[in-house]
């Protein structure tokens, strides 16, 4: 699969059996689309059997890309009144700004940023509407609202979709959680986007992009979120100045070790040209020193898809591990271990 999205020409060399093995292991790891989206933007030929699977994973993404246009156009509609920016971020903000990325890309939500102080308000405005917290226990309304960086997912009552509203990129609980304020400053507005609608600048989709990953603990779209990182690196690195804005920005919000992690594996897994004195830097500051054999190996199994084939106990282990790192990273022990411990009571209760 690696090979078919960096080299997608490689595709019209493989036969059936070979498609038999990545149709479902890119599907698994949502990917099938993006495939789908290179065999068409390269005009490729492919067996005529495999063709169906591929229309059907484009028409997907064709029709989520529609549905995200049009939800972004209603939440800058809701927002209105605030007169701040509406930040978008992740997908959203792919498409929107037309990056290579956006071509068969697969959504589960649409993820916004305002100021923090705007939240009660933009929160009320967006109930107005449709958009309801569809998390009724009260610890979880309060984890979100006291410790997190966004507010509890949002869904719409009518048509479903899901909303994320952030404030930050890291839970303020986070000793790495940064003051957001020069990525908001620094969002760009969009011609064709309605109302206060931006989206970040390069290297703050980058920052996000990293921190998102390797922060939060979250594997289920692992390896399609570091394949959104490898394809915007190679967009904006064809930009001379801007893996020297990268660094500047991320001494800025002090995000060198998680900067190091994201470069460092994207490089490894999808061979992303990244300047060797890039990653010196960020290793020099961002200190990993010793940790950095036990990070590949919990991150070279955690990253890969969740696929049967190749998933073995050993990822399974590593991503639980990861997923303990994660709260680590975004809590101290004394908020942590309670929290831990009520999510493994919930586990078991929902298991009974």
């Amino acid at each position: 699969m690696v090979g078919a999205l960096r080299e997608p020409s490689t595709m019209s060399d493989l036969g059936l059996p070979a498609w038999d093995r990545l149709i479902p292991l890119a599907r698994r790891a949502n990917l099938l689309a993006r495939l789908a989206w290179l065999v068409g933007h390269h005009r490729l030929q492919v067996p005529r059997e495999v063709e169906p699977h591929l229309r059907s994973a484009r028409y997907l993404a064709e029709r989520q890309q529609r549905v995200i246009l049009w939800e972004v156009e209603q939440i800058a509609r809701a927002l209105a009144p605030l007169e701040c920016p509406v930040v978008l971020l992740k997908g959203a903000a792919y498409v929107m700004a037309g990056l290579e990325v956006a071509g068969g890309r697969l959504f589960g939500d649409v993820d916004i940023l305002l100021p923090r102080e705007r939240l009660d308000e933009a929160e009320r405005l967006l109930r107005y509407e449709g958009w309801f917290s569809h998390h009724h226990d009260d610890y979880d309304q309060r984890y979100y609202r006291r410790w997190m960086h966004e507010l509890p997912p949002l869904r719409h009552l009518r048509r479903g979709t899901v909303l994320d509203v952030h404030h930050n990129i890291l839970p303020l609980t986070s000793p790495l959680c940064p003051d957001i304020g020069p990525l908001v400053d620094d969002s760009r507005p969009l011609p064709a986007a309605p109302g206060e609608v931006r989206v970040p600048s390069p290297v703050d989709m980058v920052i996000h992009s990293a921190t998102h990953l390797f922060q939060e603990g979250e594997f289920d779209n692992a390896f399609r979120d570091l394949v959104d990182l490898h394809l915007l690196l190679e967009e904006f690195g064809a930009d001379p100045g801007f893996h020297a804005a990268l660094l500047e920005r991320t001494e800025r919000f002090g995000l060198w070790r998680p900067l190091y992690y994201a470069l460092r594996y994207v490089h490894r897994m999808l061979e992303t040209p990244i300047p060797d004195t890039v990653l010196e830097v960020l290793y020099r500051e961002g200190r990993p020193r010793g940790r950095v054999a036990m990070m590949d190996a919990l991150f070279g199994r955690a990253l890969l898809p969740l696929y049967r084939v190749i998933d073995t106990p050993l990822s399974g282990v590593s991503r639980k591990l990861l997923y303990v790192r994660a709260h680590r990273l975004r809590m101290p022990w004394h908020l942590l271990i309670p929290h831990l411990a009520r999510k493994a009571m919930r586990g078991r209760e929902d298991a009974v």
